[in-house]
């Protein structure tokens, strides 16, 4: 790096950081000097986050770019060391959008607004740290630095069962770190040299069965925070009871934190192992998208509802990060923008709806589009692109994706013919299960016990403001998906081409029962595998 180039993602990453330790000098006994100091932080992250990738940042090309390496603990072999890409970078600006509405939306919390908003930025800054960092131990402790905000905001401000929930998610996740950690050590350990750099642990050649190991090792550690079935039941609890902040935060970004974990770890430093687990990923994606639409359809609490909704949409980014092509690993990652977006929007509302009613209930609701007509709206589009109507970001995700796997020359055709019914037994369900929670919460007839005319008033413009910053791009992005896909493109074409440049290899070495009936690549690579035979001699 340059030395006299400015360190643009220390700085992003370290500014809410430093601002959370400065809380505690704020003279506040209120709380509203402290809304609004923790509010002008993340808008002056999020502006120069802006700033720095619209002057620094080369779309075209898909090399890491803004990097930063520094020796931070030698003796452990720590270095802070940063950099952003075409996979990370809209990662980043969703991270920085929904963290700096949630702190927006949380503008009533009035118990313990200091550790509140410190607990807050803390989060911000990890989730950051998460999506840069190039050292693998750098990224570990980044990725647990932010569980423990995590846990204290449903913990201390969540609902009646909070402290189970909070348990449930502490417990998952950090038993999920430990294979992070191991599987790390033994990439780190691994052959002559011993480096926690991410570009040089990508370049190692493993012996086979200790990169299957390590694969599965990441598949389980980032499963459990995608989530996938059946790692994935924490995700309903703590959706169902954390604030309405909490799971802007939970739904936007922690679940993108798994899916790009599996993109950058196990697509893009294992591809051999990948090439075993594909068809895994393939059959658990169609298996997220059913069991989460039917799920969803059982529940009676409108958060727990939209959890599962959120399981079944996180199966299409597994079905993309398998297809091994172009098309499906830029659907994967358009599906994880437009999702972080759309969960953000509905659970705001979901919290909008609970701060009238208190009720999360929905049969105890009903009727309430008379006196909310503007939240109805509001969550009626939300609806609308969840369940991927044409128009919004969820139909161009769910849509790259499907024509992704569907013109795949990997897999066979029977295989493809399979996960793609399948998945749209999945699409068919969604509209069923939110046209069905629209009905309850807001047709029909009125609850006695909730006295709508007396007591509830309908969205406010702070609150409007909120959901249509997160509207906004959903339909833009709806209407003209070049607004994201520009960001990431080249980077998905590199993704896919270093993912498939050892299939023919590995078909050829591998010509099991297994890759006969779902891969084709053992037939139609066969020129390709006699090339890399004659390159290598």
């Amino acid at each position: 790096m340059n030395a006299i180039e400015f360190p643009w993602l220390t700085a992003i990453i370290l500014l809410p950081l430093v601002a959370a330790l400065a809380i505690p000098l704020i003279p506040d006994k209120e709380g509203r000097t402290v809304r609004w100091y923790a509010l002008g932080v993340a808008i002056a992250d999020f502006a120069l986050m802006i700033y720095a990738f619209w002057y620094k940042y080369d779309f075209q090309s898909s090399r890491l770019q803004l990097v930063e390496n520094y020796p931070w603990i030698p003796q452990l072999g720590l270095h802070w060391a940063v950099g952003v890409d075409g996979l990370s970078m809209p990662l980043l600006l969703l991270t920085g959008l929904i963290n700096t509405l949630a702190i927006f939306a949380a503008w009533k919390v009035t118990t313990k607004p200091r550790l509140f908003y410190g607990l807050m930025l803390a989060m911000y800054s990890a989730q950051l740290g998460v999506f840069v960092a190039q050292d693998l131990l750098l990224f570990f402790l980044m990725w647990e630095i932010e569980l423990v905000p995590v846990y204290l905001l449903i913990s201390i401000w969540g609902g009646q069962n909070r402290r189970y929930a909070a348990t449930k998610f502490i417990l998952y996740t950090a038993a999920a770190s430990i294979f992070i950690l191991i599987a790390g050590f033994a990439m780190a350990f691994s052959g002559d040299t011993v480096t926690f750099d991410m570009a040089t642990l990508g370049m190692k050649e493993y012996p086979k069965t200790l990169e299957l190991l390590v694969y599965a090792g990441f598949l389980i550690a980032f499963g459990v925070k995608l989530p996938i079935f059946p790692l994935h039941t924490w995700l309903p609890d703590a959706h169902g009871e954390a604030s309405a902040p909490g799971s802007m935060i939970l739904a936007g970004v922690l679940l993108k934190m798994g899916g790009y974990a599996l993109i950058r770890f196990n697509v893009e430093m294992l591809p051999n192992a990948h090439v075993t687990f594909a068809p895994v990923l393939a059959i658990l994606g169609v298996v997220n998208i059913v069991y989460g639409a039917c799920c969803a359809f059982a529940q009676t609490n409108l958060k727990r509802r939209l959890a599962y909704s959120s399981i079944a949409h996180m199966g299409f980014v597994l079905i993309g990060i398998a297809s091994y092509t172009e098309l499906g690993i830029s659907g994967a990652v358009l599906q994880m923008v437009s999702h972080g977006l759309i969960a953000a929007s509905l659970f705001f509302l979901s919290g909008v709806t609970y701060d009238r009613t208190h009720t999360l209930m929905m049969d105890k609701m009903g009727g309430m589009a008379k006196v909310m007509p503007k939240t109805f709206a509001l969550f009626t589009i939300g609806s609308m692109a969840s369940l991927a109507l044409p128009g919004m970001s969820g139909f161009v995700g769910e849509l790259m994706v499907f024509l992704g796997i569907a013109t795949s020359d990997v897999y066979s055709s029977s295989f493809k013919v399979v996960v793609v019914l399948l998945s749209a037994v999945g699409v068919i369900l969604t509209p069923i299960y939110l046209l069905s929670m629209l009905r309850q919460v807001f047709y029909g007839e009125q609850s006695e016990e909730l006295h709508l005319d007396a007591v509830i008033s309908d969205v406010k413009p702070r609150e409007i403001f909120i959901t249509a910053c997160l509207l906004l791009p959903i339909i833009g992005i709806g209407f003209y998906p070049k607004l994201a896909t520009q960001t990431y493109d080249v980077k998905a074409v590199e993704l896919a081409a270093h993912a498939r440049q050892v299939l023919p290899v590995v078909a050829h070495q591998q010509p099991s029962s297994l890759y006969s009936r779902i891969f084709s690549a053992p037939t139609l690579a066969n020129s390709q595998v006699e090339s890399s035979i004659n390159i290598s001699q």
